[in-house]
């Protein structure tokens, strides 16, 4: 399907939108508030059970639970805002300000969610060194007086750097055992590389997954193109023990994974909406030099691309612009809203006025996601209206999430590597 030219110039930022709900708040916490003469004994204990604190629903949904967030403060502090990913309007950020406990310094605030969410979390904390409440630059200011959580040690590592960032997990959310390291399975390797390319004007940073045993392979191995690369080959994501587990399980073939970095923001915004150029250099650069270090294949339906956000927005459009490489599309959050602009969801228009393409899409969406997801079930719709009734769309109780994310990876790569050819 020859693609038209995609737009350019368009804001780089989605559309900005009210959140369509109320967040689901609670009056009563998951927990409760000592007496001011026994708030150590209150901290002790929060410490020991770790944070958030989980209780059953109030309103005695066995679906549900009441989840509180809490931060210790000082005599300074004049606001805490925490801001689970999504569950928050940065239009009506006042709405995610914990409440303080007079005569004590605890301060919090709680949600209803279903038992499936999770998610990551940032506080952001007034300790009286910063504009007036009141004033126009307040609510900026307080966006960068970021604070970890002390009381939660689960986290992963921070998009673009910065400290970690606060997770959480709810009894019913997937449990993310795929991830962490097992004694005696055998391991790959992740090394990192320099790719020359022509189409990109100059060399860039890939990392290259190699499975165990691959001296003596007899048949070419799968390929799975990984964007924003320098963010997964963190070990803190875990994903080469992710690929190790897999591998072991017999849940997917030995693969080759090929992870190129996106370099910063402003170089991700240019190359991640729908760039010929970009997908010409995974498709006529990218993989065939990874085949000269490993004997990986050149069949589309043994080559996957995967992306999340503006990944997964780039990870369709080159399995539609290239489909003789990449037969499989793993899209992530997608941003199929894209442009911000009067030709907005541009790809979902090209899906609805083109053939059926030899291309299976594996999709996904947290229900949290306000902006992305209406134009998700459009892309749905086109998809299905197409042809494409192999697609997959699923829906995960989370947000914009690499938490989330990563968990529905593996189950991307099972679905659509499971039955790959010889």
């Amino acid at each position: 399907m020859p693609l038209s030219t995609p737009p350019q110039g368009d804001p780089h930022q989605p559309p900005r939108l009210t959140r369509p709900h109320p967040l689901p708040r609670l009056t009563e916490p998951a927990c409760v508030f000592p007496e001011p003469g026994a708030v150590q004994e209150f901290w002790a204990d929060v410490q020991r059970r770790g944070t958030p604190l989980v209780a059953p629903d109030p309103l005695g949904s066995a679906d549900h639970r009441a989840v509180t967030f809490l931060w210790r403060g000082t005599p300074a502090t004049r606001a805490v805002q925490v801001m689970p990913n999504k569950l928050g309007d940065p239009r009506a950020p006042e709405g995610n300000l914990m409440e303080h406990v007079p005569g004590t310094d605890i301060w919090h605030w709680t949600l209803r969610l279903r038992h499936d969410w999770h998610g990551t979390y940032d506080v952001h904390v007034d300790e009286g060194d910063g504009p007036e409440p009141d004033s126009t630059a307040y609510w900026q200011w307080l966006r960068a007086q970021r604070r970890s959580d002390p009381f939660n040690p689960r986290t992963l590592p921070r998009r673009w750097g910065g400290g970690p960032v606060a997770c959480a997990e709810l009894p019913g959310a997937p449990r993310a055992v795929d991830w962490e390291p097992r004694p005696g399975t055998a391991r790959g390797t992740v090394s990192e590389h320099k790719v020359a390319s022509a189409h990109l004007d100059g060399p860039r940073r890939v990392w290259l997954y190699r499975p165990p045993h691959t001296a003596h392979l007899r048949k070419r191995l799968p390929v799975l193109v990984l964007l924003d690369g320098e963010h997964w080959q963190q070990p803190g994501l875990g994903l080469a023990h992710l690929l190790d587990n897999l591998i072991a399980d017999g849940r997917i073939p030995p693969l080759a994974v090929v992870l190129p970095d996106s370099v910063d923001a402003a170089t991700r915004w240019a190359e991640l909406t729908c760039r010929p150029e970009f997908v010409a250099f995974l498709a006529e650069e990218l993989l065939p030099w990874a085949g000269g270090l490993l004997p990986v294949t050149e069949d589309p339906a043994g080559t996957v691309i995967a992306g999340q956000s503006l990944g997964g927005l780039t990870a369709a459009y080159a399995a539609l612009s290239a489909p003789h490489r990449f037969g499989n599309a793993l899209a992530q959050s997608g941003s199929f809203w894209w442009p911000n602009g009067p030709r907005a969801e541009w790809l979902t228009r090209r899906i609805a006025e083109g053939p059926r393409l030899p291309v299976r899409f594996w999709l996904s969406f947290g229900e949290q996601e306000w902006v992305a997801l209406p134009a998700a079930r459009r892309l749905r719709g086109a998809l299905a209206s197409a042809g494409y009734d192999d697609a997959v769309h699923r829906e995960f109780n989370g947000g914009h999430d690499y938490l989330c994310w990563r968990t529905e990876l593996a189950a991307g790569l099972e679905a659509l590597l499971s039955s790959t050819p010889d």
